[in-house]
């Protein structure tokens, strides 16, 4: 049987449960309707207790949820649903300073593909380097996060099992992931340092299924900003995507994004991320 998994930033689990209209009903019905077997979640925004509450029908229905919250009230925090419940977790990657602020996640979980980890990650936004003491802040912390999460991604990669890490990893790395790549060459998420670090995962031996099962595309893009005409115009980033060692690239035979067919149909300023293996 095939492995299809989900990766999607909910920005706010309660917000994304919401029925908004009669067409647009949340996340709920959307998941409802998928033949899922694992999604990965990011920024929950939520106490484990609220993110139960807000996925009470999913759970009723045979979900398990496995969830990090974050230490800071109403910020980040990661989850997975599965199946199944898993019978291995890990929380954060060993790091004093991130473990416990809701932004990586792993499961052990049993397929018919083999044993597999799958790890949900909501990596820092950061910002460009200014004078702005703010900015400065959240540069340095991005790159604290990317050097410890690195070490991490080069342990995990040799891993034996099938392993995927899928996210909103808050960079693009090529041309072909930004719709105006040239206005945001100085933007947070598409630095020459940071896509500098996504490539080194690529040639550690992580690999981009999306990219590798359409090769040369633009997009698909997964976050579009809520602000003017840019989900209208598709005017959008691919940040959120899934990276698999060797042995599940191998198994990847397709990949969509679930872009709402509406902006009023959303539930998310980004789109469910999905991939299916077999």
């Amino acid at each position: 049987m095939p492995l299809s998994i989900s990766t999607v930033n909910v920005n706010g689990i309660r917000a994304a449960v919401k029925h908004r209209s009669e067409t647009n009903r949340g996340f709920l019905p959307w998941l409802e309707d998928s033949s899922l077997d694992v999604v990965l979640l990011q920024e929950m925004r939520a106490s484990e207790d609220l993110a139960r509450d807000a996925l009470a029908p999913a759970l009723d229905a045979g979900w398990h949820l496995t969830m990090s919250e974050s230490s800071v009230k109403g910020h980040a925090g990661v989850g997975v649903l599965t199946r199944t419940e898993p019978p291995a977790v890990r929380f954060g990657f060993g790091s004093a300073e991130f473990d416990d602020l809701g932004r990586y996640l792993e499961v052990d979980l049993d397929s018919d593909l083999g044993p597999v980890t799958a790890a949900s990650l909501y990596l820092p936004k950061g910002a460009a380097l200014t004078d702005a003491e703010k900015d400065v802040v959240k540069y340095e912390e991005k790159m604290r996060f990317l050097d410890e999460f690195g070490a991490h991604l080069g342990r995990l990669v040799r891993s034996r099992r099938h392993v995927v890490v899928g996210g909103d990893w808050n960079i693009a790395h090529a041309e072909a992931d930004i719709k105006n790549w040239k206005g945001n060459l100085k933007s947070p998420g598409f630095l020459p340092h940071e896509r500098a670090w996504v490539g080194g995962l690529l040639e550690a031996g992580w690999y981009d299924v999306t990219r590798e099962l359409y090769p040369g595309e633009s997009g698909p893009y997964s976050w579009w900003s809520w602000r003017g005409k840019a989900f209208d115009n598709d005017s959008g980033w691919r940040i959120d995507y899934q990276l698999t060692n060797r042995s599940l690239a191998e198994r990847a035979v397709k990949a969509t994004v679930d872009r709402a067919a509406a902006y009023d149909l959303r539930w998310s300023d980004h789109a469910p991320v999905t991939v299916v293996y077999e």
